[in-house]
């Protein structure tokens, strides 16, 4: 199975003062492709909203390949790196590549459930949890210990 994936390009406001991407633009860019992979299963903000609950991240890890520059094409990928048994926990992957295919980053994040009311962490519904189960699972794919019981 392919990974989920979105292309982007890098904006102007994208840009830090050495003229190249920024490195909290390669993060709202992550979570963009995050929240379109939930959004197009069905799970947009409103519903989270809705529903009471939303992703939270507790880390977030990049390593930076290539320098990124104005008005470059992105791809970037999404899949599934690990998840408790209950899904209480994950870790997602995003992959940057330049439109010649190089990769330029790659981001690791690591989060759980939040209950918006309780602002305490839980397990998500079955169908959440459904939806991250879909995603391709990374070739160092890990089941993680569960934040909650």
């Amino acid at each position: 199975m392919e990974a989920f994936s979105i292309k982007m390009r890098a904006r102007w406001a994208d840009m830090d003062q050495n003229a190249h991407l920024a490195n909290s633009a390669f993060l709202d860019m992550a979570v963009d492709v995050r929240m379109m992979y939930f959004s197009q299963r069905g799970f947009a903000a409103s519903e989270f909203a809705r529903r009471g609950f939303g992703p939270v991240v507790r880390r977030d890890e990049a390593d930076y390949l290539r320098e990124v520059h104005l008005l470059e094409d992105l791809t970037v990928t999404l899949e599934l790196a690990g998840l408790a048994e209950n899904g209480s926990r994950f870790r997602l992957a995003n992959d940057f590549y330049k439109a010649d295919g190089k990769p330029c980053a790659r981001l690791r994040t690591e989060g759980g459930w939040l209950d918006l009311g309780e602002r305490r962490l839980i397990c998500p519904p079955a169908d959440v949890l459904g939806a991250l189960d879909q995603l391709t699972r990374t070739t160092d794919f890990e089941v993680l210990p569960p934040s909650v019981r």
